[in-house]
């Protein structure tokens, strides 16, 4: 598995303003309330975050050779997978943060702050979540072979 390029990063976090922005629009021209993140939102995101990155320890101390007990293929595999997950949701979500935000600072009648600075709240969540998974991608990641030993043996056999 490739670590995340950040083109694709960036591709997530536009498609998450257009969404974002482009679903309030609509709700709110259909007569509804616009969408108000949840402050629970925001703080899900860090602990996940938090998680994901805390799941990723042990795999970076073997991969350094630090470790005292044999890691689980299967273990590593499912954490990088979620470290992938983590670090693609979160550009999407960090992007819709941002879309719901420019939808309700560009009102003609701005909404109160509290409103506001729950979007951007979402938006420092997600933003969290996505470094934290691609802290944990980071630490997922094996070192390079070393093939100048393997060139040398060859050139002495």
């Amino acid at each position: 598995m490739k670590r995340t390029h950040p083109s694709t990063i960036v591709a997530f976090v536009l498609a998450g303003i257009v969404t974002g922005y482009l679903i309030d629009l609509a709700i709110v021209s259909n007569g509804s309330k616009a969408i108000v993140p949840p402050l629970s939102l925001p703080i899900t995101l860090a602990g996940v975050a938090a998680l994901v990155v805390a799941f990723a320890w042990p795999i970076r101390r073997a991969v350094k050779g630090k470790a005292t007990k044999h890691l689980d293929p299967f273990r590593a595999m499912r954490t990088a997978v979620l470290a992938k997950a983590c670090s693609l949701s979160g550009a999407l979500m960090f992007g819709f943060g941002l879309g719901i935000t420019l939808f309700l600072l560009t009102r003609s009648v701005v909404p109160s702050p509290a409103t506001i600075w729950l979007a951007i709240a979402t938006a420092i969540g997600a933003a969290l979540l996505m470094a934290g998974g691609l802290v944990a991608e980071f630490f997922c990641t094996l070192p390079p072979d070393d093939t100048d030993t393997e060139k040398k043996e060859h050139a002495h056999a």
